[in-house]
């Protein structure tokens, strides 16, 4: 038997800590939590992503009364991304969310699963990694990449 341990790099900052494109992506995150359409969890999350050569995408929540219809912040924001630039890769992600009474997050809110995988996916799309940015009232996590969300990760090279 082999036991090993998995880490995850994370750099916390504060909103005063952040450089000016940090800040424009946190802004365009945020303001895409307004844009969420979430009437049965009441949980607004927004993403927005940058691409190499600066353009912003933001995308949010869209929940469907069929639940497994509707589709995560993080998603919405790489597929539109994806087919909007497709030559574009994504150099980093921001997520924020504000919960029910609509304040956002203390904590960072991170991906789910879903969203991971398809992190991951992006990253391979485009042969480099993606740095992932989550927001929270009390502190902004810094992940190098996707990967590191996801270090146990299902890509291409199970399917040669």
């Amino acid at each position: 038997m082999k036991k090993f341990n998995i880490t995850v790099p994370v750099i916390m900052k504060t909103e005063d800590e952040l450089n000016e494109q940090e800040r424009r992506l946190l802004a365009e995150a945020k303001e895409a939590t307004f844009r969420s359409y979430s009437p049965y969890s009441h949980f607004s999350v927004g993403a927005a992503v940058m691409l190499e050569d600066g353009t912003i995408v933001p995308g949010s929540n869209q929940e469907n009364c069929a639940y497994p219809s509707g589709l995560c912040a993080e998603r919405t924001a790489l597929f539109f991304a994806n087919s909007r630039y497709p030559d574009q890769a994504v150099t980093i992600l921001c997520c924020v969310a504000r919960d029910t009474s609509g304040n956002f997050t203390l904590r960072p809110i991170p991906p789910c699963g879903g969203c991971r995988q398809v992190m991951v996916e992006t990253e391979e799309r485009f042969g480099r990694p993606m740095q992932v940015m989550l927001y929270g009232t009390d502190g902004i996590y810094f992940i190098p990449s996707a990967r590191d969300l996801m270090p146990v990760n299902f890509d291409s090279s199970y399917l040669e």
